[in-house]
């Protein structure tokens, strides 16, 4: 996938989800993930992810490994996130299970409470799959976590 140097915002409307997947690039990185009712009307639809995201909606596997992110959380953060990103399409994961692949104790309060903050503030979930993880909480509202689930057959 060749994004180098695009910026900006692109979205495109998707049946099965019924509302829009936005996507927001910097530098050629994504840098966010959204999916708001509407497609805004500053967002361009043409963009090689969203196509990407469409055959992923529509049941091809796709595990978005190669899309370069620009991930703009704190390094503790963006280390239970990259773990995340390990997890297989179509394979769920537990907080616990999550904490221990993030190298962390699921033993310790803090770091559990690290992991689900990290989830719940996911800035690009789909490529940071947080519907993936049994119990959450998810950055991904409830009506996509479903549809991103059946997709995978989770």
């Amino acid at each position: 996938m060749n994004t180098t140097g695009t910026s900006g915002v692109f979205a495109r409307e998707f049946e099965v989800l019924d509302r829009a997947v936005e996507v927001g690039f910097a530098g050629g990185r994504v840098i966010s993930v959204s999916f708001p009712a509407d497609v805004p009307a500053d967002a361009a639809a043409d963009h090689e992810l969203l196509d990407r995201i469409g055959a992923y909606l529509r049941g091809e596997r796709d595990e978005f490994a190669e899309v370069p992110v620009g991930l703009t959380v704190p390094t503790d953060r963006r280390d239970v996130l990259e773990a995340l990103r390990t997890v297989p399409y179509g394979e769920e994961v537990s907080v616990s299970r999550l904490t221990r692949l993030a190298a962390l104790d699921a033993d310790d309060p803090e770091d559990l409470e690290l992991v689900t903050s990290a989830l719940d503030e996911n800035p690009i979930p789909i490529l940071f799959p947080d519907h993936r993880v049994q119990g959450g909480p998810y950055a991904a509202p409830g009506d996509v976590r479903n549809a991103l689930r059946r997709v995978e057959g989770l």
